[in-house]
């Protein structure tokens, strides 16, 4: 190291004023044009671009995802990443603030791009599509691309600064029942319902949730049961989400509620199939190294984060990622007038004032973590 770590800090201030603009116009740019996990072709080249511009090689469509990418500069023993993430919401646009999400990961790689080497710091800036959706960082994990990373970082963003929250593991199931059609009057006794096969499931599990823990969380939703009332239904589709704590209660949980389906098929003879729905996502362990230097970081920039662990809340590709290397995911506030995640009233303060202070103040924090981390571990010399 050439400098020392006071004039080191000025740069990173430095270069983060001078990218503050493009940053925020980024954010303001995924907000305008919202796109959906894994066809988020348009948002990918914008912030593919600005990377690049920062002196980042660049390369897209990596792990086979086409709307994913790897941004890396700087050389030394210290591997960071910085999460991107950029999809949207149907119908609502990005009602989970992921255009602040991904400008704020922009902003900490272009803050850091200008003494990453000098630091003795690889920067990988990984671009994760799909969050809300598939998880599009568990095949990203699973191409090798966290491998050798010592801490990986992001910020989410929220109605208030937070560190330490917690959040669900979460699988999703695809459910089909086939049964076997008939006249609904002349010869019902022909026939199998899988209606009724769906419907015997979907109370089995809401009679399982008197006995589940506070928390742990099924949702269930019928999408297809007949065409017409003088048909026997053959057919019978539905979706269901489970959530617990733990990865390891989430796998008891799905033992459960699969006995509640099989109960379906049971009594009324129809076939049962159960097929994934995108990856499960494990719950998010916020390292204590980097949850400690980010609370002191983000309180010096004047916020005041709270304490969020405690009972998990959603859920996150990015707990799969904690589960390999050390990582935090802390939320960044700004002025949401009350309105919850996932919400449109949540997407249209997304580029107000104060969610633009979110992204150039999260993408600081996260800048300094890396040069705190860098001093600790010796890689600044």
């Amino acid at each position: 190291m050439t400098t020392t770590g006071t004039s080191v800090r000025g740069r990173i201030h430095e270069a983060l004023a001078r990218s503050a603009d493009a940053v925020v116009e980024l954010s303001h740019s995924l907000h305008a044009e919202p796109e959906l996990g894994f066809a988020e072709h348009r948002s990918c080249a914008k912030i593919a671009a600005v990377l690049a511009a920062g002196g980042y090689a660049v390369e897209t469509g990596i792990a086979g995802l086409d709307t994913a990418f790897l941004a890396t500069i700087g050389a030394g023993d210290l591997v960071v990443a910085l999460c991107v993430e950029y999809d949207a919401l149907p119908g609502i646009g990005h009602a989970c603030g992921h255009n602040v999400n991904g400008a704020a990961s922009v902003a900490a790689a272009l803050a850091l791009a200008p003494v990453a080497e000098e630091l003795g710091v690889v920067v990988r800036v990984v671009g994760t599509p799909g969050e809300e959706t598939l998880g599009g960082k568990i095949p990203l994990l699973e191409a090798g691309v966290f491998d050798g990373v010592d801490a990986a970082l992001m910020v989410h963003a929220g109605a208030d600064d937070e560190v330490g929250l917690s959040s669900y593991a979460m699988c999703q199931w695809e459910v089909r029942y086939n049964g076997a059609p008939s006249h609904a009057a002349a010869a019902p006794w022909d026939g199998v319902n899988a209606a009724d096969a769906v419907a015997l499931a979907y109370q089995a599990v809401g009679l399982l949730r008197q006995q589940l823990r506070p928390d742990q969380v099924v949702s269930f939703v019928i999408d297809a049961g007949g065409t017409a009332p003088n048909i026997i239904p053959a057919e019978a589709l539905a979706r269901i989400e489970l959530r617990a704590a733990t990865s390891d209660e989430l796998a008891g949980l799905q033992q459960r509620v699969r006995r509640c389906l099989d109960a379906g098929a049971v009594a009324t003879g129809a076939e049962l199939s159960v097929a994934p729905y995108g990856n499960d996502f494990a719950d998010l362990r916020q390292d204590p190294e980097l949850t400690e230097l980010y609370a002191s970081v983000i309180a010096s920039l004047g916020r005041d984060p709270v304490d969020g662990a405690g009972a998990p809340r959603a859920s996150t590709d990015m707990g799969n990622v904690s589960h390999r290397v050390p990582a935090i995911q802390p939320m960044i506030g700004y002025d949401t007038a009350g309105a919850a995640h996932h919400t449109a009233a949540f997407a249209a303060h997304g580029t107000s004032a104060s969610a633009d202070r979110a992204v150039l103040d999260g993408g600081l924090a996260m800048a300094l973590v890396v040069l705190e981390l860098a001093a600790r571990r010796g890689a600044a010399g």
